[in-house]
């Protein structure tokens, strides 16, 4: 499986992005894709994931009414549209699959297994 993010940039706080992830290799079945967020010195934190087989959609509280995640029917492509953009959104934005989204895992990075290079978001005046 390999993951290809794009879509970062510098934008001005309460300006919008969207990230998006190409996924080859692996597109058939029920999967779990993830976005998450590394800032430096900071752990990495899921931000939002999407359950392909439920269409179930998990957010991270600093993302709830900020960001939206969503993916083609093809499954080939993963988003994430941010919008109102504050500072501390300011990191290395990373996409992710796991076999399956869990409602109390699926924010941790140890519950997926590929990863794509990361596209850095940075958010300043």
């Amino acid at each position: 499986v390999q993951l290809v993010e794009s879509g970062g940039g510098s934008v001005q706080p309460g300006g919008s992005l969207r990230l998006s992830c190409s996924v080859s290799g692996y597109t058939a079945g029920r999967f779990c894709m993830g976005w998450f967020r590394q800032a430096p010195g900071k752990e990495r934190e899921g931000v939002a994931s999407f359950d392909t087989g439920s269409r179930i959609k998990y957010y991270a509280d600093s993302a709830k009414g900020r960001f939206t995640i969503s993916q083609d029917n093809a499954k080939i492509t993963l988003y994430l549209q941010m919008n109102s953009l504050k500072p501390e959104d300011t990191a290395m934005y990373y996409c992710a699959t796991a076999r399956v989204c869990v409602s109390g895992s699926w924010p941790r990075a140890s519950s997926y297994s590929y990863w794509g290079q990361g596209t850095q978001v940075t958010v300043s005046s």
